[in-house]
């Protein structure tokens, strides 16, 4: 677009609530254009599920989160969809049904570039615009196993998080030209992490003398918490359990009423997890990128206790054999973990500095920079950076 009217550029964000890790890197990049290009680009998000897919897909958010507690239909739902030609297969029986819903959302969103967080949308909104649209930007927010869905070669740019999802979306076709490695969007409070972990512990009422663990199962609460918190709290272990249950108001209920043996807080859904980061020594929790990019900042050693599978599968791997920390899915496995992690302070912290070589607190930024370069904003790049840089 030119910069030579007064009329702002205008970005849509693409996503749905199917899962919080869409929603939150959406709020992610926008919070960075605001950052780096203030007052000066327009934008607003459209949950193109709820607002504009047609039945049953309109339900597709609601369904998420019981659909996510049963493990093998995820898996085997993950299975069909994905690989080249299957994906191609089930989009092309799709179209008849949902290209007038894509449609009236490009009709109803007039933009000057489109940014999706969501795999399921940019085939059919591709293939409804045709050759000539604005910049069309992906930016893949699954760690290492993406889906098929979220690579289409008409996309001008596919950002991905790592080398590994770089690679996957050249082996879909996407010229490498096209493919940028930045890192995971985070919110800017954990991207500029810099408390001091006395005082953060000191206001939260959290001892200061002991490994503080954090055990967390997303925002949903998903994954056996309970059942670790419990075997955790049976080990005895010399340290302060921080326990997280998100929305999960039932699990909430439940931990209050445990008579725990060591120094144990348990928060519902909480607003300051940079904090909490900040002032731990251990995240325990499922496998989903948002968080282990956020413990990658933190500098926190890993325990994976879930996953869901095929989406997250990668997201272990990853962690494991980057010896940023480990696969624990029985709750045993997480109590000799913290075992060895507390009675061997120099292994933790091993760990804990292989978890922060992994960071890229800048992703954010980085990908509204490429916004701006994208529409022509003024010094969207520093001189040492290349727009294709890892």
């Amino acid at each position: 677009m030119s910069q030579k009217t007064n009329k702002k550029p205008h970005v849509l964000f693409l996503f749905s609530d199917t899962g919080g890790g869409h929603r939150s890197a959406a709020e992610a990049i926008i919070e960075a254009i605001n950052l780096e290009y203030p007052d000066q680009i327009t934008y607003e998000m459209v949950d193109f599920f709820k607002k504009y897919a047609p039945p049953p897909f309109d339900k597709a958010p609601e369904t998420y989160p019981p659909m996510a507690r049963i493990p093998d239909v995820w898996e085997l739902g993950y299975a069909i969809s994905d690989g080249r030609r299957r994906s191609r297969a089930i989009m092309n029986l799709l179209w008849p049904y949902v290209k007038g819903a894509a449609l009236r959302l490009l009709e109803e969103h007039r933009c000057d570039l489109f940014l999706s967080v969501h795999p399921v949308i940019n085939t059919p909104l591709l293939r409804t615009l045709g050759p000539y649209h604005p910049p069309y930007i992906t930016v893949v927010t699954d760690m290492v196993s993406t889906h098929a869905f979220w690579y289409h070669r008409k996309s001008n740019l596919v950002v991905v998080p790592t080398e590994s999802a770089r690679d996957k979306a050249i082996n879909y076709g996407i010229d490498p030209g096209r493919v940028i490695v930045a890192g995971l969007p985070v919110a800017d409070r954990f991207a500029t992490m810099n408390g001091n972990r006395a005082e953060i512990r000191a206001r939260l009422g959290w001892p200061q003398d002991k490994p503080v663990v954090l055990l967390m199962g997303g925002g949903e609460g998903m994954g056996p918490v309970e059942r670790t918190a419990l075997s955790i709290a049976d080990a005895h272990l010399d340290m302060t359990l921080v326990v997280v249950c998100g929305k999960n108001e039932g699990l909430k209920r439940r931990l209050e009423m445990v008579n725990w043996p060591m120094p144990t807080f348990i928060y519902g859904f909480v607003t300051e997890m940079p904090n909490f980061m900040q002032a731990a020594d251990v995240l325990v929790t499922k496998a989903g990128p948002g968080t282990i990019s956020e413990g990658f900042i933190a500098g926190l050693p890993i325990i994976l206790f879930a996953r869901m599978p095929g989406q997250e599968d990668g997201n272990v791997a990853y962690v494991v054999e980057e010896h940023a920390g480990v696969w624990a899915p029985r709750p045993q496995q997480v109590v000799d973990t913290l075992t060895t992690w507390i009675t061997r302070p120099e292994e933790r912290l091993k760990v804990a500095q292989t978890s922060r070589s992994l960071a890229r607190p800048d992703a954010s930024r980085k990908i509204a920079r490429i916004i701006g370069s994208q529409l022509n904003m003024g010094g969207e790049l520093k001189q040492s950076e290349s727009l294709f840089s890892d």
